[in-house]
């Protein structure tokens, strides 16, 4: 969560110089361990895994989540996909209303200016948008609230098909098992 773009806006908003205090960063709304139910656990750690694995030195790490394979090849077209379908999900489990989600994301100058130069338009909030909506449709699982009082309802991203062919993870994404020969 710490990667989002939710995330980033709020610290954004506490943060008032070049660095911040401790007790600034134990304000940050870092989602508790428990606002992670294991369907939310698999789904994350498959995204985190390909985003993060891109190495033979991070191999321990691969192991420790449960995936032996070799690294996955960094492809940024992948990568930015895989990123909006995060921020996308962070931003259902941080309860942000789809029209705040639109506000937030223009409060990022530097990325709205750097896809517009590459793409022509604002690609990244356009990306994130149309998956949220498509999250929002889906059914919901209740979690427990971020700040300990009651649930809330997220989407059951079970149920959510990738825009990624291969899905997240996949090993066909993956760099061939014997590309670690030379590796130090």
């Amino acid at each position: 969560s710490l990667s989002s773009f939710v995330f980033d806006f709020v610290a954004r908003q506490k943060v008032g110089g070049m660095n911040a205090s401790f007790f600034i960063i134990a304000q940050l709304p870092a989602l508790p361990p428990n606002s992670y139910t294991s369907i939310l656990q698999k789904y994350i750690l498959t995204y985190i895994l390909e985003l993060s694995y891109t190495a033979w030195d991070l191999q321990a790490f691969a192991e420790d989540v449960g995936y032996d394979g070799p690294p996955f090849v960094w492809d940024e077209e992948r990568r930015f996909w895989l990123r909006a379908e995060l921020d996308a999900l962070y931003f259902h489990l941080y309860g942000i209303a789809r029209d705040d989600v639109d506000y937030i994301m223009e409060t990022f100058p530097i990325v709205k200016r750097k896809d517009i130069a590459a793409h022509g338009r604002y690609r990244t909030k356009e990306a994130i948008l149309e998956i949220y909506d498509v999250m929002a449709a889906l059914p919901t699982i209740d979690v427990p609230a971020p700040k300990g009082d009651g649930t809330i309802a997220v989407p059951n991203v079970s149920h959510y098909d990738s825009v990624l062919d291969p899905p997240p993870a996949d090993p066909r994404v993956a760099h061939p098992p014997e590309s670690r020969e030379g590796q130090a």
